[in-house]
């Protein structure tokens, strides 16, 4: 079992809801306090970020996935990221004080907590590398081999966005690999 699916074990308890958002429904927005956890039953989001120009896809977040608007669930503060709904989705929600009472009730689950925050800085890492480093073909590359399922549930023009490309040049790169 990964260490997500032991999360997802661990917080059986203690979900407190189960909601469903239309395609397009936001969870987030900017300004927002929502320090929620949310698991993705079906459906998929993605978060985002805009600037003066366009929207810049950071993380998405597909069936049995967490996502949560990281900065304000760890600091209690106003979300800088959008989480919208790219498709229908079912999303099972916990608070974060429900959370931590889940994650400090053993030494076990803070070692699970510990370890998927660690997994989670080494893809930010990662993604910070792919977006520096390597050019649009290896970026395609790099990021179909660590998540195949990402160009089955996300479409084309989030996935661009998301690797710092136009949605032309991702197409081109798929038709020539």
């Amino acid at each position: 079992m990964n260490l997500l699916e032991q999360l997802y074990q661990l917080l059986t308890p203690y979900w407190e809801e189960e909601i469903t958002l239309k395609r397009n429904e936001f969870i987030a927005s900017p300004g927002d306090i929502n320090t929620n956890m949310y698991f993705v039953v079906d459906g998929s989001l993605r978060v985002f970020i805009e600037d003066e120009v366009e929207e810049h896809t950071i993380r998405f977040g597909y069936k049995n996935s967490f996502i949560t608007a990281l900065d304000s669930f760890l600091k209690d503060i106003p979300t800088t990221f959008y989480i919208q709904a790219i498709k229908k989705c079912t999303l099972k929600v916990i608070s974060k004080e429900n959370y931590l009472k889940c994650i400090n009730s053993s030494a076990k689950n803070q070692e699970i907590w510990q370890q998927l925050l660690q997994e989670f800085v080494y893809q930010q890492i990662e993604r910070e590398n792919d977006l520096i480093i390597y050019s649009p073909q290896k970026r395609v590359e790099r990021v179909f081999k660590r998540s195949p399922q990402l160009f089955q549930e996300i479409p084309q023009k989030y996935i661009a966005s998301y690797l710092r490309m136009t949605p032309e040049t991702l197409s081109r790169i798929l038709k020539t690999s």
